[in-house]
């Protein structure tokens, strides 16, 4: 800085004005120096001791005198003293009137050497300095060496005082730079609004131009037939009057006006033929949808009815048994009566016998003849012979009989053993399936943390998740056997499980940045958990990986406790060691990741916005896939989200070869770009730093961004090497197609538009159930909407807003993320029983949101006669200072609200209560504060952009059929296109009370839920691990 500084005072100091007129400043100042330096070295040892004492005495006493600035060519002045020193003085600033200098004739002998030395090379410049020496001993003066010596010293000083000066005018520029940078920035803020604008105006300039080119035909045509009707006139030689000829181009006039207004309205039926089409296709796709669902509710209704025809035709057979059962007991008991009976008549009989012989006894045998007497004996004896067979048949009948019944009692005990294990075993399915998902992701990660301390090998692990998986009895008895032993007997208890078993569904691992409730921003937070559980209420095993963030909110999650085990991850050149966590949230499995790593990647106090956020999240991709790795999972989709996670794309595909060896050959990647404003671009260079190959990836068909071919771009890479990517609304996939939505990837979108799809995402329609949730005052439904309305009331107190017309409607407005208004005006429009409107809107206050026309329904709001609130704020600096000067001149109003900041409790609330949802935004990926208004009864009012355009259709659009006609909506995104549509929804507020109610109602039943959308997400999965395992089998 030194040597540039003199360098610019020397150049600055010169008499003349071109370069080539001075000698080089870089050899001549060296030169002058080391010249000065020779002779007062020689002259020091030829001059007598006490003259160089008096010199020095001289020179010290110059020094004690106040600084004087001296020209900068001391030895350089030439004849024309006086023109050189205005010169220096009016360049340097520093030269003064009564300044000594020295002679004229020895000034211009000291240039002439000085200048022969600048132009010498070394050796010569030292021998012409030594024979100048020599000669100096007769012809230099004391006076002369002493004027040169001082000259010599204050030139130092002038250097240095040009240095400094030199250095404040740098740190002038400096702080002008930082103030021109300030403004740049404000200006980029205007400049993305502007452009918003600018392309919805290109849009209606293209619309303008077609106009244009047929008015223009049109033109043409009504000239030509002006030039033929002139030569028919030509031809008759005037002999038609000009009145005549007036009124004919009159009447054409006319007919072309006709003919214009007829084409205005056939290009007005065109385009609500095109709308029409459109919402045709759109409904095409729902009614599609629908009957696949209902196709999978039929089959399952199909499989309950065969299952439960086999269990009647099961009791009716049992039943039948058990009949039979009763009737063989009744025979049996019947046949040993009668073998009773017959046993009671022999033993009679024998009494007889026993008494007719002993009578016999007595008798005088003499009074018998002997041969009658022996007759009679014999007759006797027959029948005692047929009565001891007949005593012998019913003995053995009997024992038959009993055996008979006692093997029917046997079958009846059997029978009953059976029926009541069935049923044992169908309660206990039961209670399995009943049992909260909160118990089998325990289990889940109970199995994977002993794998990873290496307390049960890979096949056992896998083979225990496939039971989990399956919800098993036995592994549900073997955790309940298992509580009260420690941790060897726990696994030697669940190791006892393990054998071969079929998975039932897919293994679906989801890598992300954000999940709802303890890590959110936005709605990347809500599609992860949303989507996850409707995934896993469809049987497949679902886990989560995020990285360990010191702000989460980790009161929410269950049973978080730190593994044993520590996953290690290259970055920067060496390894880095990673702490992993286990926990449940809303009973998904998930994996946090703590880097080891000096920087305190995710100890941050938030989620984004840092200027390494590159880095960290580069280093968690690589990070998750090393635990995957290490752990030996073997997931068939890895779904990444974002350019945060887009990374674990681009590294699994670099790193086939290592990870292959781990089944993730066969892992199909998902990748879901929420908003593609968001693409995380960065120096190419920065790659190298999580291992991946820099050249290898900054390709045009690969990572390299499309509008800076020295940056790479992480959602470019995953959109290249994904086999599925998707986004979250249809019309937002088309959008981003072209040039304005496309952000710079319109064309990477087109060459893999066979894989891109755009899924609607939904909402928990768990977490927003007016009817259970318990943030609302009032807890109601589409059913009974009372509730609504003390909701409303208990809002305005909160607020303390005006509560003079209970039944005014309440406006909400929406932008994206978390605000909302309550407005009113003094003037009533339509008359003293004017119902008023709560309007309101939760928002993030973003150019993207539309903030000039957040801020423009206010006003209107308030004209109308409702009430506004508003709740949210803004990252941008002007925005939020904009909207707390409108906070702070409605602070004490009775019907405006602007509450800027984040309430999640508040938010349910104000859904609840409002009437009306305002959301206007520029454009709009998804958006699912539309889906939740309509969820709490709140009828949107949107702009027809993105997600907006799929999930609400205008109640005066006759092409939508009634049942989906659900909430107002506009297309040009300025402030008449919402007055209008504000305008039509107050009036259907008022006019049209029952009608109204309707919809609300028709609203509030509409179904947003994960449903369908986790239906197309399971579609994508399945045939894209199906094609996957065609490939393998080929």
């Amino acid at each position: 800085m030194a040597s540039e500084a003199c360098f610019l005072v020397l150049g600055r100091g010169l008499s003349c004005t071109k370069p080539r007129a001075r000698p080089p400043i870089a050899r001549l100042r060296p030169s002058l120096r080391v010249s000065g330096k020779m002779r007062n070295r020689n002259l020091r040892s030829a001059l007598p001791s006490s003259f160089l004492i008096a010199s020095q005495q001289k020179r010290q006493q110059a020094k004690r005198v106040p600084s004087r600035q001296f020209p900068l060519n001391m030895d350089t002045q030439s004849h024309n003293n006086n023109n050189s020193e205005a010169k220096e003085s009016s360049v340097a600033g520093i030269s003064r009137s009564g300044e000594k200098t020295i002679s004229s004739d020895d000034a211009d002998s000291d240039i002439n050497r000085e200048m022969n030395v600048a132009v010498l090379t070394p050796e010569e410049t030292n021998i012409v300095i030594e024979n100048d020496v020599r000669q100096s001993h007769s012809s230099i003066r004391l006076e002369d060496l002493i004027s040169m010596i001082r000259n010599a010293e204050k030139n130092i000083l002038l250097l240095n005082q040009a240095r400094i000066h030199a250095l404040k005018e740098l740190d002038k520029i400096l702080s002008e730079k930082e103030a021109l940078q300030a403004e740049i920035n404000n200006l980029e803020m205007k400049l993305a609004e502007t452009d918003a604008r600018i392309k919805v105006a290109a849009q209606e300039k293209i619309n303008v131009e077609l106009l244009e080119r047929q008015l223009e035909k049109l033109k043409n045509e009504m000239s030509s037939r002006n030039s033929v009707k002139e030569g028919k006139h030509g031809i008759l030689d005037h002999e038609s009057p000009l009145p005549l000829e007036l009124n004919d181009l009159r009447k054409e006039n006319e007919l072309l006006k006709d003919d214009i207004q007829t084409l205005k309205l056939k290009l007005a039926d065109i385009s609500e033929t095109e709308e029409h089409v459109s919402l045709l296709g759109r409904e095409q796709s729902a009614l599609k949808a629908s009957f696949r669902e209902l196709q999978s509710q039929f089959a399952n209704a199909q499989d309950d009815a065969s299952k439960l025809d086999s269990l009647q035709c099961e009791c009716k057979a049992l039943s039948i048994k058990v009949e039979n059962l009763q009737a063989l007991f009744d025979n049996a008991r019947q046949k040993l009566d009668h073998p009773s009976l017959d046993l009671q008549q022999y033993h009679e009989l024998q009494k007889k016998v026993d008494k007719l012989e002993a009578s016999m006894t007595e008798t005088n045998m003499s009074k018998f003849p002997s041969e009658k007497f022996h007759h009679f004996d014999e007759i006797l004896q027959q029948k005692i012979d047929i009565l001891e067979k007949r005593l012998q048949e019913s003995d053995l009948e009997i024992h038959s009989q009993i055996e008979m019944f006692q093997e029917s009692v046997r079958e009846f005990h059997h029978t009953l053993t059976k029926l009541k294990e069935e049923s044992e075993k169908r309660s206990q399915k039961s209670v399995l399936e009943n049992m909260p998902w909160e118990f089998w992701s325990r289990l889940l990660l109970i199995i994977d943390g002993w794998l990873l301390e290496k307390k049960i090998s890979p096949s056992d692990a896998k083979l225990l998740r496939e039971m989990i998986w399956k919800k098993d009895a036995q592994v549900h008895d073997a955790f309940l056997a298992s509580r009260s032993k420690n941790e060897h007997e726990k696994v030697a208890t669940f190791l006892k499980l393990t054998y071969s078993r079929k998975s039932p569904g897919l293994h679906i691992i989801h890598i992300a940045a954000e999940m709802a409730p303890v890590a959110k921003v936005g709605g990347l937070g809500d599609v992860v958990s949303g989507l996850g559980k409707a995934l896993q209420r469809k049987g497949h095993l679902v886990e989560i990986i995020l990285p360990k963030y010191d702000c989460m909110e980790y009161d929410l999650i269950t049973d978080l406790k730190a593994l044993d085990v520590v996953v290690e991850s290259y970055f920067d050149g060496q390894m880095f060691k990673n702490k992993i966590w286990i926990g449940t949230i809303e009973g998904l499995p998930v994996y946090f990741i703590e880097p080891h790593h000096p920087a305190k990647f995710f100890w941050r106090g938030k989620y984004y916005g840092e200027h390494d956020d590159f880095k960290r999240f580069s280093f968690f991709s690589r990070a998750a896939l090393e635990l995957l790795y290490q752990a030996g999972k073997k997931p068939d989709i890895i779904h990444c989200h974002d350019w945060q996670t887009a990374f674990v794309v681009g590294t699994k595909h670099h790193f086939i070869g290592i990870y292959a060896a781990k089944g993730f050959n066969s892992a199909r990647i998902c990748f879901t770009c929420h908003n593609f404003e968001y693409q995380g671009t960065a120096p190419a260079s920065e790659l190298a730093s999580c291992g991946l190959n820099v050249h290898h990836l900054n390709r045009p068909d690969r990572m390299q961004d499309n509008s800076a071919h020295d940056k790479v771009n992480p959602v470019k890479g995953a959109i290249v090497f994904s086999n599925i990517v998707t986004t979250v609304s249809p019309t937002y996939a088309q959008e981003v197609c072209t040039i304005e939505g496309g952000r710079g990837l319109h064309e990477t979108l087109k060459s893999s538009s066979k894989k891109f799809v755009g899924v609607l995402n939904g909402i928990d329609t768990d977490a927003w159930n007016p009817s259970t949730d318990n943030y609302i005052r009032v807890q109601y439904s589409a059913d009974d909407l009372q509730g609504k309305a003390e909701n409303k009331d208990a809002l305005r107190k909160l607020l303390k807003l005006s509560s003079s017309k209970v039944t005014q409607p309440l406006v909400v407005a929406k932008a994206s993320a978390n605000t909302v208004f309550l407005q009113d005006q003094h003037m009533e429009p339509y008359g003293a029983t004017l119902c008023r409107v709560n309007v309101g809107c939760i928002t993030r206050l973003v150019p993207q949101k539309g903030v000039h026309l957040i801020r423009h329904a206010i006003y209107r709001t308030l004209e109308l006669g409702g009430q506004f609130v508003l709740l949210g704020s803004s990252p941008v600096a002007h925005i939020q200072r904009e909207f707390e000067g409108i906070a702070n001149h409605f602070q004490s109003h009775s019907h405006v609200r602007l509450l800027l900041k984040y309430d999640d409790a508040l938010s349910h609330l104000i859904y609840a209560a409002s009437d009306m949802f305002i959301i206007p935004s520029m454009f709009e990926p998804c958006g699912l504060t539309q889906m939740i208004a309509m969820r709490y009864g709140s009828v949107p009012i949107v702009r027809k952009t993105g997600g907006l355009n799929d999930s609400v259709f205008d109640v005066d659009d006759n092409t939508v059929p009634v049942q989906y006609q659900n909430g107002f909506t506009f297309i040009t995104p300025n402030e008449q296109g919402l007055s209008n549509a504000m305008e039509r929804a107050f009036q259907y507020y008022i006019r049209s009370p029952e009608s109204w109610q309707q919809l609300v109602q028709r609203d509030m039943r509409l179904d947003f839920s994960w449903n369908s959308s986790a239906t197309q997400y399971e579609e994508l999965y399945e045939r894209s691990v199906a094609r996957a395992r065609a490939m393998t089998r080929v």
